[in-house]
């Protein structure tokens, strides 16, 4: 078994502005370096063995300030982490976004589905499962990883079987949803939770 305690990363301009950012490696801005410092102090309480985040640097930085602040070694970078890819939605207006396109769910020409982001994002966390597993069994270990709002959205969509997230629930910037892993499952043991 493995806990696994998934944090979305800091504030970018583009979240402020409510601007769909997708796999645009757009950098955090100050309030998002706030964020993730304000996220780090409440994962103090913990203890965590280990960080790994998503390649874009908004994620990237985010588990850079929170591995410094709790004295981890730097994160360990996992492509398949990164955001959903938006295709024709990205860089939208989240507003004009659900005006064209109607939900997040819907088609849109050059998007990921969430079904597809949730399986890379689960092929990821069975390899930090597993790489977990090999250095601490028959320990469990604690690990963080930083990652996106749609990327923590579409697991708890796929380990609900489609329950949660509710409609409106909001992912915030430095908040943690907090999960399970055993070979084969993943188990949703918390939904975010605002740090």
């Amino acid at each position: 078994m493995t806990l696994l305690t998934l944090v979305r990363h800091g504030q970018t301009d583009w979240n402020l502005a409510r601007r769909i950012q997708g796999s645009t490696d757009i950098p955090l801005n100050d309030t998002g370096r706030a964020d993730a410092r304000w996220a780090a102090g409440r994962l103090a309480d913990g203890v965590h063995h280990t960080i790994y985040a998503s390649p874009l640097k908004r994620a990237h930085e985010t588990a850079e300030i929170i591995a410094a602040e709790l004295g981890l070694d730097a994160p360990a970078l996992d492509a398949d982490l990164r955001e959903r890819e938006f295709g024709e939605g990205e860089g939208m207006l989240v507003a004009d976004y659900l005006e064209t396109y109607g939900d997040w769910d819907a088609e849109v020409p050059g998007a990921e589905t969430l079904q597809g982001v949730a399986d890379r994002a689960l092929r990821a966390l069975d390899r930090i499962a597993l790489d977990a597993r090999r250095r601490s069994a028959p320990l469990a270990e604690s690990v963080i990883v930083v990652a996106h709002g749609g990327v923590i959205r579409s697991l708890i969509d796929h380990v609900s079987g489609g329950t949660l997230p509710r409609v409106g629930d909001i992912i915030r910037n430095g908040s943690a949803t907090r999960f399970e892993a055993s070979p084969g499952s993943l188990r949703l043991l918390e939904e975010t939770v605002l740090l």
